[in-house]
């Protein structure tokens, strides 16, 4: 692996450690000011569209709050170029006690060592009752 394409690995998993920590800061030092963050859900074909810094950082807060338990289990990363790709399975529980347990993946476009696209691709699963 080259090294910039071990830079960027070693980014993603940065940024996905401070996913589980639920650490905005340490998520948003990861991305450009301008990032745009195509969530997994949404009207469009692309889900929703979040562009620039504070609005992707209100969407992420926004899911640590919806889901107060939320972790990205059993990650796997890779990238080549300005490519980088994340998979995941995405583990939370809902308000009313069921659990959210879904594999997905995130495309991501990298730029002078930030990144400045995130795209969400999430399976639609029926929630799970609680254990």
């Amino acid at each position: 692996m080259s090294a910039e394409n071990q830079k960027n690995v070693a980014l993603l998993e940065q940024l996905f450690a401070a996913f589980n920590r639920h650490d905005i800061e340490g998520v948003m030092a990861c991305m450009s000011e301008d990032v745009v963050f195509e969530g997994a859900a949404g009207t469009e074909a692309y889900g929703t569209r979040f562009n620039g810094a504070a609005a992707v950082a209100a969407a992420f807060v926004k899911v640590w709050t919806t889901y107060p338990d939320v972790s990205w289990q059993n990650t796997s990363h890779f990238a080549v170029g300005d490519k980088g790709v994340s998979q995941w399975t995405f583990c939370a529980t809902c308000s009313d006690g069921k659990r959210i347990e879904a594999d997905g993946v995130d495309i991501f476009t990298l730029k002078d060592g930030k990144l400045v696209l995130k795209q969400a691709f999430r399976k639609d699963r029926p929630l799970l009752d609680p254990k």
